[in-house]
């Protein structure tokens, strides 16, 4: 009964902290601004900087991976509230099955999303998932970050990104990057340069715009 009653209850909380910055923060874009007609694409964003995604991707009709552990579950919970599909499984658990689920709704001219250092680490590495995901999808890359002027960060593996309400805050998202070499390990370097750069470019807006 716990146990149900927390499933029902933290994506719920999770999802009005999501409201409260989505009506107190004044946002700033860099990049693409996405909307339905947008090509697809698969979007890379650090696992940390999932809770304000949703906000910069309106009318999402594609999906997004989330891990199926039990903390999961929560995530993919309160991404529904916010509008986002998911389809479960990790590097670590139901991940084959999960990449394949990817690979078909990309192929069906649909975006997905991931976290290219989910589910666990290690923090902001690109892992090769990614690159079949985009190789086997015929999809680019588009890396994503937000950044705000004020914000927290957990004592967690992922330092957790919680952005403090009343303040300003940026979306970066890059242009598109194809894994169009025969060396994965070039298409690897490719994509962690993406979102390296990236995030370099959220969290230094701020210093740069002042």
């Amino acid at each position: 009964m716990k146990q149900k009653l927390l499933g029902w209850l933290i994506p719920r909380i999770i999802f009005l902290i999501y409201k409260l910055l989505c009506l107190t923060i004044r946002w700033d874009y860099v990049g693409l601004r996405y909307d339905a007609q947008t090509p697809p694409f698969v979007l890379g964003y650090w696992h940390a900087r999932i809770l304000m995604l949703p906000y910069a991707f309106p009318n999402w009709n594609g999906s997004l991976l989330i891990s199926e552990h039990k903390d999961g579950g929560y995530i993919a919970d309160a991404a529904k509230l916010m509008g986002f599909n998911s389809t479960r499984g990790s590097s670590t658990r139901g991940g084959s099955r999960a990449l394949l689920a990817l690979i078909r709704i990309g192929r069906e001219g649909r975006p997905v999303a991931v976290t290219p250092d989910g589910p666990k680490g290690p923090i902001e590495e690109v892992k090769p998932g990614v690159v079949q995901l985009a190789k086997k999808s015929g999809l680019p890359l588009r890396a994503a970050c937000y950044a705000t002027k004020k914000h927290w960060r957990a004592n967690s593996w992922d330092r957790f990104y919680v952005p403090k309400p009343f303040t300003n805050g940026v979306f970066v998202i890059s242009d598109e990057v194809y894994a169009d070499s025969d060396d994965d390990q070039v298409n690897l370097e490719k994509f962690q340069a993406l979102m390296d750069e990236t995030q370099r470019r959220a969290d230094n807006y701020f210093d740069l715009n002042s």
